[in-house]
């Protein structure tokens, strides 16, 4: 092939091609740009050209090198031997003797839970270590409406929210929970535990600044420590260590003319201590320096307040002067999931930016429809709560005045009561914190055995997180109290873990003497 036919070849070639192209829908399109960018700035042109095969390259070329000075190719025996030695990191740390020790004397229930509950070993025991408050799980008529809504919509909804998993018994639990609050909208979230951990990040990202209680539950520090605010504590429910931190927030912004977003996040009924919140101060001081306020209510919806409204409405605040309320629909309502109450902006703005929401499976409907259920019975039962708050009182009775060694630091409305050793018996036996554990660990066991069934605080999840250093959560010995048994039998549970306190401790005072005699 000489010169002549080489070149005639060549042009077919492109006449065939170009051809072929302008067949190419949107085609003509791209010609036209690039005559265009060409005349105009043939410069542009030539680096788009260089980037356009920057492109193809990159994507073809391997994710890492295969070749070079540092690529060691190994044989199949030498693969083998690595393989073998190979060990992966545990995804959960080993248990402490004291977890151990903890986990083999764990009872076993048989059957559903309630007041009273059948244990593995034959035994029946009073069960106060539950949140079934009002014994919920009991009713029939929820019973009933639970499984025709199971048959109705099967057992999950197999699909995110805002997608396929959004369901109408999910819009219409949201509008119960906004309707019983007061507020403007609701969001349903699938997990409890997820759903103040995903709001904060929500709202709060980097620079923006976030003032918190010390004393605020695990979840929250989770929430925390993903938004990647600037966090600032202030002393547990002290409210002028909090103005004062406020207004240091707001002077140091004007200076700098930095406004960023600015939030109050605490709980109504906190989960380690068992006290609650002073909300019309909060809402009165947010106003005064300009902060939004996160209020979960995770312990104290459905328990607080008239009919369970929770921190509102036990103190008599307007529930849209909140900005976000988080709350559980399981404990007290019986039901799973939460849920995030506030303005419409507040809910149509997580709907596509909260994680646990956007990127979860859906609540199953069978718990929504649970949820709207136990709200109804709580506005039109409320004697249910008086109950409740009555047997608290025949428990405080019988422990808190009356025990020498621990004393109640729960408000006096709050179902879990927690029981922590007095000061003088810390300082006088010189306790740690290890000591403490144990000791109320072996006061369960005592209590359990004269059958009465309670738990103690679970702390140490919060030992390393986000804003602990310094912060001295004590252990607690933890009683849920239940509308589902009578005046009578709580006090007569309440007389069994006062006896088994005092055993205990004197048991322990008697080995001493001994050891030191």
């Amino acid at each position: 092939m000489d010169l002549h036919e080489a070149q005639a070849y060549v042009q077919a070639s492109l006449h065939e091609m170009s051809h072929a192209f302008q067949k190419v829908p949107g085609s003509a399109v791209l010609i036209r740009y690039i005559q265009s960018s060409y005349q105009n700035d043939p410069v542009r042109s030539a680096i788009e050209l260089v980037l356009v095969i920057f492109f193809i390259r990159y994507l073809l070329s391997p994710s890492y090198a295969t070749h070079g000075p540092n690529y060691v190719k190994l044989r199949d025996d030498e693969i083998d031997e690595l393989v073998r030695d190979w060990e992966p990191e545990p995804l959960v740390a080993p248990q402490t003797p004291f977890e151990e020790a903890e986990t083999e004397k764990q009872p076993i229930l048989v059957g559903p839970t309630g007041p009273k509950v059948k244990l593995s070993n034959g035994k029946t025991v009073v069960n106060l270590a539950s949140y079934n408050f009002y014994n919920l799980n009991a009713s029939e008529s929820i019973k009933a409406k639970a499984i025709e809504t199971l048959r109705t919509y099967g057992v999950g909804p197999c699909g995110p929210p805002q997608f396929y998993g959004t369901q109408d018994v999910h819009m219409n639990t949201e509008h119960d929970i906004a309707t019983f609050l007061g507020t403007q909208a609701s969001i349903v979230y699938s997990h409890a535990f997820s759903t103040i951990s995903s709001v904060i990040p929500t709202f709060c990202k980097r620079g923006d600044v976030i003032v918190a209680d010390k004393m605020v539950n695990y979840s929250i520090r989770k929430g925390l420590e993903a938004s990647r605010s600037n966090i600032r504590w202030y002393e547990h429910n002290d409210m002028e260590d909090l103005e004062q931190i406020l207004k240091k927030v707001a002077e140091e912004q004007a200076k700098k003319r930095n406004v960023t977003r600015r939030f109050i996040v605490t709980e109504g009924l906190f989960e380690m201590v068992g006290d609650c919140s002073n909300l019309p101060k909060l809402v009165e001081l947010k106003e005064k320096y300009k902060f939004r306020i996160a209020l979960d209510e995770t312990w104290s919806f459905g328990v607080l307040g008239r009919n369970g409204r929770g921190l509102t409405e036990a103190q008599n605040v307007d529930a849209e002067a909140v900005d976000m309320i988080i709350g559980s629909l399981a404990g007290p309502l019986c039901a799973a999931g939460g849920f995030c109450a506030g303005s419409k902006d507040v809910v149509r703005h997580q709907r596509i930016n909260a994680a646990s929401y956007t990127y979860s499976a859906a609540l199953p409907a069978m718990a929504a429809v649970t949820a709207s259920e136990t709200l109804t019975v709580l506005q039109c039962n409320p004697e249910i709560l008086h109950q409740c708050r009555e047997n608290i009182r025949a428990m405080r009775a019988q422990l808190d005045p009356r025990s020498d060694w621990v004393q109640c630091t729960s408000d006096p409305e709050n179902p879990v009561m927690l029981l922590a050793f007095k000061a003088e018996v810390i300082k006088s036996r010189q306790l740690s914190n290890e000591d403490q554990e144990r000791l109320f660990l072996e006061i369960v066991d005592e209590t359990l055995a004269n059958g009465v069934l309670v738990t103690r605080l679970k702390s140490i999840p919060l030992i390393g997180s986000i804003g602990t250093q310094g912060v001295n959560i004590k252990p607690a010995l933890k009683i849920c109290i239940t509308s589902g048994l009578s005046k009578k039998e709580i006090e007569k549970a309440g007389v069994t873990i006062r006896h088994a306190i005092t055993k205990i401790m004197t048991r322990k005072t008697n080995r001493q003497s001994s050891l030191a005699a």
